[in-house]
């Protein structure tokens, strides 16, 4: 590459403009990068990120403003158009389809074709080709799989390098990823990051979308933030810092993420957990949370911190152990024996298990409660379920009032979220378990289930609190249990808390991969 073609723009964004139903979601946004760099493109949800990449990727047509790549127009009518002329979109949700071979996937659209004769049109799948321009992909990727093997086979990271090769085979000149480490282990993202520094070494142009903060800084080097659809600032990621970025991004700054405490926890248990025991997944789990506690459960994936709650709310099965609710036993819990206990359970998987995402806000907010908003006859009352909604949605300060109109779907990350937990209150819950209550949301939504998860405190109610993120645990934790292997190894009370024990208690098995905080204490997820 000559030095002239090098700092040349790989893609110019000029003035784009779009809207909705008259409501203008981006504002003449501009950005450029360069051939073998990454560009972070950050802000919170409902900031324009997803509708410019949409118009990057052909989804969307802007109203107005123009697009270069390798300084020719681009104007993509449809997401074909983008992937003929060079550009990748590896979204947050791959696009794969799980019963389809790895080969098959990389050429469903465009299968190698081959004639018998050479006078007659190539009917034939190649599938010589197909397989080996599969393991040629493979290679560039470091993915030691066959070509052959179902994708549904693959964990999450592996599939992730499959969408990678796909974008390669297709001579890809810029990849756009779109929260590319949300589902992957440590270990996966250091492998995901070792392939797009490899990427930019060829001349790739990178989009990195991501609201964790410290992968973008670290993974890129020109961040641009966006917020309510302007263009808010673009520097080197050399010069910014985690507070430069989240001020850019919700317009003040940020000295205290986390709210300040109200009144202390009651002294009465209201969860007690004694002996729980079931073997390769919890070992003779003991601990209790007080009316009015925030308890952090800190823990690598596979410590058995998700299986012990699913266990505490009737999900899953245990040997023995004893689970008591405000002194009283709950025995052979099941989800619905739990509910009536005063339990209530935030799941890690929102989208899959928290709620029905084709369905409208105000369906999802009273699916804990539709007993107590049926009549004499056992039909629910329509009226009451809007009413009830619109009363919740006020409380969580949900963006939309039209909770009878609106989908789950078409709500973002935080406002679905708000939603689950939303579900519940309803119930007046003695015990709340949160399994990665803020996952894949933006620093605006984090500050609101906050805020939300004090004020359950301050109605009384307990919360056990699963969160990946050490910052997240230390900020609103009274207290803090480590848990590795299925066992407790430790427990830390606010002192304040030392990160530094309840990483090394969290980590004690040698060969798992370390909190996400442990190589840079200053990490921020926005």
């Amino acid at each position: 590459m000559s030095d002239a073609a090098a700092s040349a723009p790989l893609l110019e964004v000029r003035g784009l403009r779009k809207s909705f139903f008259g409501v203008t979601v981006l504002h003449d946004v501009d950005f450029a990068m360069r051939a073998g760099e990454a560009l972070g493109l950050v802000g919170e949800n409902g900031s324009g990120k997803s509708t410019s990449m949409n118009i990057l990727g052909g989804v969307h047509r802007p109203d107005a403003g123009t697009m270069l790549l390798e300084g020719r127009a681009y104007a993509p009518q449809t997401p074909k158009d983008a992937s003929r002329a060079g550009v990748a979109f590896i979204h947050q949700e791959l696009n794969l389809f799980p019963n389809l071979s790895v080969e098959e996937n990389l050429f469903v659209d465009a299968f190698p074709r081959r004639g018998v004769f050479p006078f007659i049109a190539p009917l034939f799948i190649d599938r010589r080709a197909i397989r080996r321009a599969t393991e040629a992909v493979l290679r560039e990727v470091d993915l030691a799989i066959k070509p052959s093997t179902p994708v549904a086979k693959l964990s999450q990271g592996e599939r992730q390098l499959v969408e990678i090769a796909k974008a390669l085979s297709r001579q890809a000149k810029l990849i756009i990823f779109d929260e590319p480490t949300t589902s992957l282990t440590r270990p996966e993202v250091e492998r995901l990051f070792s392939i797009i520094a490899r990427l930019k070494r060829r001349g790739i142009g990178i989009i990195y979308i991501s609201h964790t903060l410290e992968d973008v800084l670290r993974v890129c080097e020109t961040v641009t933030v966006l917020r309510d659809g302007h263009h808010a600032g673009t520097a080197p990621a050399e010069t910014l810092s985690l507070q430069k970025i989240i001020s850019l991004m919700v317009g003040r700054s940020i000295d205290q993420i986390f709210p300040a405490r109200g009144k202390p926890p009651g002294a009465k248990p209201a969860l007690e957990v004694e002996g729980l025991t079931q073997r390769g997944v919890a070992e003779n789990i003991s601990f209790s949370i007080r009316e009015g506690e925030i308890v952090g459960l800190a823990g690598l994936m596979g410590s058995g911190r998700s299986e012990l709650a699913r266990m505490i709310f009737g999900l899953d099965p245990f040997a023995r152990g004893e689970i008591r609710v405000s002194g009283v036993p709950l025995t052979n819990p099941t989800p619905a024996s739990a509910m009536e206990a005063g339990l209530a359970f935030l799941t890690e998987d929102r989208r899959g298990e928290g709620l029905l995402m084709d369905f409208s806000v105000a369906e999802n907010t009273v699916l804990a409660s539709l007993r107590s908003l049926a009549g004499t006859l056992g039909f629910i009352d329509t009226r009451k379920v809007n009413e009830v909604s619109r009363e919740t949605a006020r409380a969580m300060r949900l963006s939309t009032d039209r909770v009878e109109d609106t989908s789950a779907k078409h709500l973002s990350g935080g406002n679905q979220q708000k939603v689950v937990i939303g579900k519940w209150l309803r119930r007046q819950p003695k015990v709340f378990i949160l399994d990665e209550p803020t996952r894949g949301i933006d620093v605006g939504a984090k500050q609101e289930v906050y805020r939300i998860v004090n004020a359950l405190t301050e109605r009384g109610s307990a919360v056990l609190l699963i969160s990946s993120e050490i910052e997240e645990l230390i900020g609103l934790s009274d207290r803090i249990l480590a848990i590795s292997k299925g066992e407790i190894t430790g427990e830390f009370a606010r002192k304040p808390f030392d990160r530094e024990a309840i990483m090394a208690a969290a980590t004690r098995l040698a060969g798992h991969e370390s909190f996400s905080a442990k190589a840079a204490p200053e990490r921020v997820s926005a």
